[in-house]
């Protein structure tokens, strides 16, 4: 809710909830001026101009399209969908009704991966050769944690995988060809950790992984390493940087430390958002990025035995 209040042309008018008790408490939390009492109400009220989706991924094509289809802009929760069939439906809705569907990649809209992709772009580091990324955090499980049930849309690569698999495709502007993929299942049948290969055009090889394993250490473990012929670049947390983080480059000319200035990865999201509905930016997520990190994902699962566990 803070980010909200912090840009002047965004108000949070409304909120729904599969029980209206729990919206109605949230909104008198939040100073909320009223509920909806379903999602149907939400998407069709004239009170609404954008609707943050962050339902469950099972959830997020059904009312993101619903939305669309009633007019509204739509910010949806990552991983966008539960395949990529799925994001392109609502690719598809979005450009029928002309609305705005942007992917919450929070991260992206950090001044801190802004330079990051300036320093690639200058040289410092050469061509590209390889990148490294993982997002590794422990879960505890529970029988009603989300990321703990597969037809909900968990799973480590689901939750945790798609921004080491984002960054890398972000860094590169390509679409990478999955080589292999391997993954740790849990009993629920989710995987609690993955590790995948991918090449990018010109042979550029990427090794990303996730994992959510109660065992994992309760440290930090989040990394982005780009290599290239005559440097290296890596950026310890680069999903939430307002945490901390730390962009380490080593070049033939030196080496050098940096910390990005900025606000919450939520606050420059939210501020991204507010101005591609002035239309004084593009939409940076969404669209065919959303649909090609999907069907990355696809692909991993397919790879690692996703139909066999």
């Amino acid at each position: 809710m803070k980010p909200s209040s912090e840009i002047d042309d965004v108000v949070v008018t409304r909120v729904a909830a599969r029980q209206p008790e729990r919206a109605r408490a949230f909104a008198d939390e939040h100073g909320i001026a009223d509920i909806e009492n379903d999602y149907v109400a939400l998407c069709t009220s004239e009170e609404v101009d954008l609707v943050y989706n962050g339902l469950p991924p099972s959830a997020h094509a059904r009312w993101s399209i619903a939305a669309l289809e009633a007019g509204k802009h739509v910010l949806c929760e990552k991983p966008f969908a539960m395949n990529g069939g799925e994001a392109q439906l609502m690719v598809d809705a979005a450009q029928r009704s002309g609305r705005v569907l942007i992917e919450a990649f929070h991260y992206r809209f950090h001044p801190l991966f802004d330079r990051v992709l300036k320093i690639i772009a200058s040289g410092q580091i050469g061509a590209i050769q390889h990148i490294e990324s993982h997002f590794h955090v422990p879960i505890k499980f529970r029988p009603d944690e989300l990321r703990y049930d597969r037809a909900l849309g968990g799973g480590s690569m689901m939750d945790l995988g798609c921004y080491p698999l984002h960054w890398a495709r972000t860094v590169m502007g390509a679409e990478p060809e999955v080589l292999s993929a391997k993954a740790v299942w849990h009993e629920s049948g989710v995987d609690i950790a993955m590790r995948a290969e991918l090449e990018f055009p010109d042979g550029v090889r990427a090794s990303i992984s996730s994992a959510m394993s109660e065992q994992l250490p309760p440290s930090r473990d989040v990394i982005l390493v780009v290599k290239g012929d005559s440097g290296e670049l890596s950026v310890d947390n680069p999903v939430a940087p307002h945490n901390g983080h730390v962009l380490d480059v080593t070049t033939s000319a030196g080496h050098y430390t940096e910390e990005v200035a900025g606000g919450t990865t939520y606050f420059h999201q939210l501020q991204h958002v507010a101005a591609v509905l002035r239309g004084d930016a593009a939409a940076v997520t969404g669209g065919e990025d959303a649909v090609g990190n999907m069907r990355a994902l696809d692909s991993i699962y397919w790879l690692a035995g996703a139909g066999n566990a």
